[in-house]
């Protein structure tokens, strides 16, 4: 209970101190040291067990630290080592490391013992390890004969191998005497005690040179033991030698050996133990004895092996556990198995441990009157025992010392004093080992130096961590503040860190952080600051990456990597391959923010990384780049599996570079009809590398083979063998029969004749067979060759034919042929129609009807009707007397037996004739007679002219001309006026009527200086005829005119006017373009050319049929238009488009429009238009301003 209580309350004695007291560390910096007492400290010193060679000198490491410098000593075997009295021991200068020279023939063995170095100064004494030295010993074999080994085939045996005993233990091996290792096996293997272990002998392992050799490492010497012979013999062996050897050898066995079951060879017994250490390689070995060869298998009884530190050596029969812990203490259980049964042994494991360090004492710096603890702690198996030492002295025979106290592993020391510093050393053993630490309690009383270099600059790049330093150094530690810029405010919280060793840590860095920072060390014995700059940085950012590539060989490629930095930082770009350097190669070339590779090669595929450096920070970033290109041409072409009309290709694919085959082409030669030319046969997917080819007669084949990528077609492959097929009656006929004839009286049969591919053979030739249809029985044929028609002559006109072409050749003939329907020649129509009636639907518009001729009169195929007509004359009474105006002939044609059709585009109040003429593939026959027929008044054209006469301040003489399209008797003139202002709005709308025998007319009560606006057509009894439209104005007062003289008179204005002139020609001149774009026709301008004043023109609207209908009668054609007078409307049809006619000289357009030879002017007549037809005089323009 007592021992319970002293626990806890050293327990709580060290939290209590851990909480105020702080570990001084002493800085390794040379300047701090230099003034700095420190007692001495072991830093390297020879391993506790340490062998030497006894070739070479020994030597036995100590170096320690300490100010002053420490001096050493040296106990050998507990007695102090007087190194001075043996000339051969000496000792390195500044340094305890001893040199003993054995070159002289002393034996190493004389120097054999247990060390221990000791290194003093004023402020303490630390000591080594007992370090043991002991002699490498590498023994000869004994001598010893070794009988030969006779043994029956399929028992165990074991060679034992048994070497010298050494320091340290040698290695063995089996060899032969060739030096060469015996082979080992899951049934012949070598155990961990060195000796060879056969579960079973085989007569092959008869041999005379098992040889066992031991390898000692420190020496690196190698012996062997005399060499084994072993003599593996069946029973027959056995019983033809068993007298030879009875004397002579040891003899196993005196019955044939069977199968059985394993048992164990190793180990051997009842479950065995063995003990292990922690730390160390646990090893089990269970090798069996049975036949056939056991298999070894491991388990752990009470848990599962450690998966990552075990493993199964020599064919499974070793269990290797490396970094053994207390968990790995308990129960292995190894079983042999084969097919006969099972073996198991149990191997109980237990874990001991030498000491090892739970916490070790470190060194204690303390101030005066601080506290401190020195902690050794260790932990073994069994539990070590702890042992504290002062100066190399057991801790109960130091002097004594208030401020210290021991309890069990914990030194605890309060109110320290100056002086009284030492070394302590903390002692942790058991029976396997021992641990053994120095560590010193240095008393310093030492102002602050800040270590740190004095304005430093710090560089960071933003929002990146920003860590300044203040190292420091003082006893006590001396207390870190921060200032910025001025000493005025400590730098406290957010968004500072401040850490144990006095570094100021700004988390993420931005600009306002940058400036000037101040720390500030402070203990009791002074005060020290330092002075450090932070600078902000812009981050190093590429901007645009480098992007993945796909290019074909030979051509250029680009990448791009476009970077920003910090202005004030130096970068560098870097360009990578596959994370190695560049090729050194011209092609590549490096600019600021780009890499060019030149003509790329397909090695240059790979990836390539650009890297942005500064001195802070870095970017990078990378792209693929993938070379492509035609894939190489297809090999090895094979031909297999040959038939009569087949064969199967093989080849294998070029190097696709990097672009996947999409599909083959097969290509082929015809070496007998088309030698030279290659054809494309089939094509077969990309994954495939065969195709079978089927074939045609009578044809010498060669074949070769093109691959497709993205890129395009590879080379050709090299052609295949060639391959001949037999040759056979023709598979087809000839196609593209016809029959037709060329004259009245013939027939010509004509064909497309077959390729040599489709020849099947030789001494091709075609049948040709004919008869008339309905009328023969018997076949006409003929045999022909080389010819692609025949003609029959004699042939009746126009009679119909059965046809047929048959191929053959020298094996035979082709399939039946099919029958097709052919004609003999044509004959120009016999007779001529004859003209029934012409009906007149309206002034433009006529039908005529004829009656068709006799079917025998054709001759021929009907093709149909040309209908011809032309106006002779005007209707009107000055033309009646003999005078003529005779137009062009026009031509409908009415395809197929028709009997009547329409005639469109004809002038009114005129006479026509009209005659018909039938046609078929020969030609057309004998004209009909002619008919007349007269077309009824229509609608007038526009007046000629309108013109001023004569200008007053209130009135307007007009002179105006008739129609040159009278289309009837003028009953008249229709005038309308109206004013119009300077913002172009027009007036109230005036209407007169003018009788026909007028030319011109007086407007009285007229504004004075006033434009107005004119619109001026004619009419006849079938109502109003388009306007004419044109403005005038009247004139102004005196004074208004003299001033308007003498502005016309002006140079300014003449300019103005002629600028405006130009303006409006050009104008003029678009409008005319747009017009012509817009639908005006030959026919126009040629009827535009040569117009007859006596005939009127139709409107482009008067002729449009589109509208007509077989279905729908008394209908109005579209586009007629009603005249502002409203008095004429369109006559009315029944008649549909087909009974217009077709080609020649009348034609319909996009719309069904008629485009004949009288085609009128498109203009609108718009009475309440806005814009006058013509552009203003300069007095108008002039009085426009008024």
């Amino acid at each position: 209970m007592m021992d319970r209580l002293r626990d806890c309350w050293r327990l709580l004695l060290v939290l209590f101190l851990g909480n105020v007291v702080t570990a001084l560390e002493v800085p390794l910096d040379p300047k701090v040291l230099e003034g700095l007492p420190q007692p001495p400290t072991i830093t390297h010193q020879s391993p506790k067990d340490y062998i030497v060679d006894p070739r070479e000198n020994i030597v036995i490491h100590c170096e320690a630290k300490g100010k002053p410098h420490p001096s050493f000593s040296w106990t050998r075997n507990g007695i102090h080592f007087d190194t001075d009295k043996d000339s051969r021991v000496n000792m390195k200068p500044h340094s305890g490391t001893l040199v003993i020279d054995i070159s002289g023939g002393e034996r190493a063995e004389a120097y054999e013992g247990v060390y221990q170095c000791t290194a003093r100064n004023e402020h303490g004494t630390a000591v080594s390890n007992n370090i043991v030295i002991r002699q490498s010993r590498s023994p000869l074999w004994s001598k010893e004969r070794i009988k030969p080994i006779v043994i029956q085939e399929g028992v165990s045996l074991v060679l034992q191998c048994r070497p010298p005993a050494g320091l340290p233990p040698p290695i063995i091996f089996w060899m032969d005497n060739n030096f060469q290792r015996l082979p080992q096996s899951r049934r012949v293997s070598q155990g961990l005690n060195g000796d060879l272990y056969f579960s079973n002998v085989v007569t092959e392992d008869s041999r005379s040179d098992y040889i066992c050799y031991a390898r000692f490492p420190h020496t690196q010497t190698i012996q062997q033991k005399q060499p084994i012979t072993v003599r593996v013999l069946n029973m027959d062996a056995i019983n033809e030698t068993m007298a030879a050897y009875l004397n002579e050898t040891e003899f196993f066995g005196d019955a044939p050996a069977e199968e059985r079951r394993p048992s164990f060879l190793v180990p051997a017994g009842s479950p065995s133990l063995k003990m292990v250490l922690r730390g160390q390689v646990l090893e089990l070995e269970c090798i069996a004895d049975g036949l056939p060869t056991p298999e070894v298998t491991w388990n752990k009884v009470s848990g599962e092996l450690p998966t990552n530190r075990a493993s199964f050596q020599n064919f499974q029969k070793t269990l290797r556990i490396v970094d053994v812990s207390e968990a790995d203490a308990g129960d292995y259980r190894c079983t042999a198995k084969n097919r006969l049964g099972s073996v198991h042994h149990t191997i109980r494991v237990t874990v001991k441990a030498a000491p090892y360090w739970i916490t070790a004492p470190k060194n204690l710096v303390l101030a005066p009157q601080e506290t401190g603890v020195l902690t050794c702690r260790a932990r073994g198996n069994p539990k070590p025992t702890i042992s504290w030492f002062m100066n190399g002295v057991p801790i109960e025979n130091a002097p004594s010392d208030p401020s210290r106290k021991v309890e069990d592993d914990t030194i605890v020391f309060t109110q320290v004093q100056t002086g009284s510093s030492a070394v302590y050393q903390c002692n942790a053993s058991n029976e396997y080992g021992y641990l053994l630490s120095n560590a010193f309690v240095n008393v310093l009383a030492e102002p602050p130096r800040v270590l740190t270099p004095l304005n430093k600059v710090y560089q960071v790049i933003m929002n990146k961590p920003a860590l300044l330093d203040c190292a420091s150094f003082g006893s006590p530690l001396p207390g870190i503040t921060w200032f910025k810029e001025s000493r005025s405010s400590i730098l406290v919280g957010d968004p500072y860190l401040f850490h144990e060793n006095g570094t100021l840590e700004i988390p993420v860095a931005q600009a306002l952080n940058s400036g000037k920072y101040t720390c500030v060390a402070t203990n009791i014995f002074g005060i020290s600051e330092n002075h450090v700059y932070l600078e902000v940085k812009e981050p190093t950012r590429i901007l645009k990456q480098p992007e993945y590539k796909v290019v074909q060989r030979n051509r250029d490629v680009v990448f791009e990597c476009k970077v920003k930095h910090d202005p004030s930082l130096i970068p560098t770009m870097t360009w990578l391959k596959d994370n190695g350097e560049l090729p050194d190669d011209e092609r590549f070339i490096v600019d600021s923010d780009s890499l060019t590779i030149i003509e790329v090669r397909e090695n240059d595929k790979g990836t390539y990384t650009c890297i942005m450096n500064t001195t802070l920070d870095q970017d990078s970033a990378s792209a693929d780049l993938t070379v492509v290109e035609q894939p190489d041409a297809p090999r090895d072409l094979e031909l297999t599996d040959p038939g009569a009309r087949s064969i199967q290709l093989t080849w294998i694919p070029g190097d696709e570079h990097n672009s996947p085959i999409k599909k083959f082409l097969i290509q082929y030669e015809d070496a007998l009809h088309d030698r030279g030319t290659w054809h494309n046969l089939t094509e077969v997917p990309g994954s495939k590398t065969t195709a079978h080819l089927k074939l045609s007669p009578y044809v010498h084949y060669s074949f070769r083979v093109l691959a497709l990528n993205e890129i395009g077609y590879s080379l050709p492959s090299q052609p295949s063998r060639q391959y001949k097929t037999n040759s056979a009656a023709p598979d087809e006929n000839p196609s593209e029969v016809k029959g037709m004839g060329t004259e009245h009286n013939n027939l010509v049969i004509s064909w497309k004749p077959l390729t040599g591919l489709q020849s099947n053979g030789p001494d091709l030739q075609y049948k040709v067979m004919w008869r008339q249809m309905d009328i023969d029985d018997e076949w006409n044929s003929a045999t022909v060759a080389n010819v692609s028609k025949f003609v029959v002559a004699g042939t009746p006109t126009f009679v119909p034919y059965e046809v047929k072409v048959q191929a053959l050749n020298h094996y035979g003939h082709g399939p039946k042929p099919a029958v097709i329907i052919g004609y003999s020649g044509e004959d120009l129509p016999g007779a001529a129609p004859e003209i029934v009636r012409v009906l007149v639907h309206n002034s433009t518009l006529a039908e005529v009807y004829w009656e068709p001729i006799a079917p025998k009169s054709v001759r021929g195929k009907l093709q149909g009707y040309r209908v011809f007509y032309w106006k002779e004359r005007s209707l009107h009474k000055h033309n009646g007397h003999g005078h003529s105006h005779h137009m062009e002939q026009q031509t409908l044609t009415f395809s197929g037996n028709r009997s009547h059709g329409k005639l469109p585009g004809l002038h009114p109040f005129s006479l026509y004739m009209v005659n018909i003429r039938v046609f078929n593939g020969r030609g057309e026959g004998p004209t009909s007679t002619s008919q007349q027929f007269e077309t009824p008044e229509g609608v007038p054209g526009r007046p000629t002219y309108l013109r001023v006469t004569d200008s007053n301040l209130d009135s307007l003489t007009l002179e105006w001309g008739p129609p040159h399209e009278k289309n009837g008797h003028l009953t008249g003139y229709t005038l309308k006026y109206q004013s119009v202002n300077n913002t172009n709005e027009l007036g109230h709308l005036e209407e007169l009527t003018l009788p026909a025998n007028e030319t011109s007319i007086t407007l009285h009560n007229l504004k004075y200086s006033t434009r107005y606006k004119f619109y001026f057509s004619a009419k006849t009894l079938m109502g109003t005829g388009p306007s004419i439209t044109e403005e005038f104005a009247t004139i102004m007062d005196g004074a208004m005119a003299s001033r308007q003289v003498d502005i016309a008179t002006q140079g300014w204005f003449i300019g103005l006017m002629c600028a405006i002139a130009l303006l409006i020609l050009i104008l003029l001149i678009v409008c005319f373009i747009k017009r012509n774009k817009g639908g005006k026709y030959p026919v126009k301008e040629k009827e535009d050319a040569h117009a007859d004043p006596e005939i009127q023109p139709m409107k482009d609207d008067d002729i449009t049929f589109g509208e007509y209908s077989d279905n729908e009668d008394h209908k109005p054609l579209k586009g007629s238009r009603t005249p502002s007078s409203g008095t004429v409307k369109r006559d009315e049809s029944d008649d549909s488009l087909v009974d217009y006619g077709e080609g020649g000289d009348g034609q319909f357009n996009e719309d069904g429009s008629f485009i004949g030879q009288y085609s009128g002017k498109t203009e609108r007549d718009t009475v309440q238009g806005h814009e006058s037809s013509e552009a203003p005089s300069p007095v108008n323009a002039m009085n426009s301003f008024v």
